[in-house]
Order: C-alpha cells, then structure tokens, then sequence
C-alpha cells in the first residue's frame, strides 16, 4: 500500500503534531523522576491523551530513578507484559499490577 505524499503544510503540521506529542510525553516522564507525579495518574491521563497512549511501558518504568533498560525488562518480564507494550494497550490487570509495583518500591 503506497501512501499519498503529503502537501508542504500537511507535512509541517505532521511535524508540529509529533513534537508536541514527543514534548507532553517528556514533561510526564519528568514530573514522574522528580515526584510530582505519581505511575497512577500518568497512566490514568494515557486513557484520554492520544500522546501519553502512545509511550511505552518499559519508557515509563525506565524513568523511574534507579531503573534502566535492564531492570526495566525484568519487571515487565515479572509483571507480564510484552516489550513493545504501550500504556494505552495495558489490560486492567497489567495496570494494577504496574502500579502495585512501582508504589511499593
């Protein structure tokens, strides 16, 4: 399938859209290091923001303090959820126990 080339405006408001998205997913990542925000609440705001749905699980848990990719793999490998999971596609379950986890530690 061979998609149409976009117009010059199409293109720069395709360019705008993904930095906004990529700066809101930054500023969430930021506010979760430092404690402004708690795991809760920026999975909660990922069900109705369509930028915050679209970072994944292991970006999330990576920006915790003390988590890197390697500790970041091994929770979600605890937890169950895949690699390439994004916060929108967490079941119920997968969520609770996301946030269980990090609350506790």
């Amino acid at each position: 399938m061979v998609l149409r080339p976009l117009s010059a405006s199409e293109r720069t408001d395709a360019l705008n859209k993904a930095a906004a998205a990529r700066a809101t997913r930054a500023a969430a990542k930021e506010s979760l290091k430092n404690g402004k925000s708690s795991a809760a609440q920026i999975i909660n705001s990922a069900m109705a923001d369509e930028a915050m749905a679209r970072m994944k699980v292991s970006e999330l848990l990576e920006s915790l303090p003390g988590i890197g990719k390697v500790r970041a793999a091994a929770i979600m490998k605890q937890l169950g959820i895949a690699a390439s999971r994004r916060l929108r596609g967490l079941g119920v379950h997968q969520r609770r126990a996301l946030v269980d986890f990090i609350d506790e530690n």
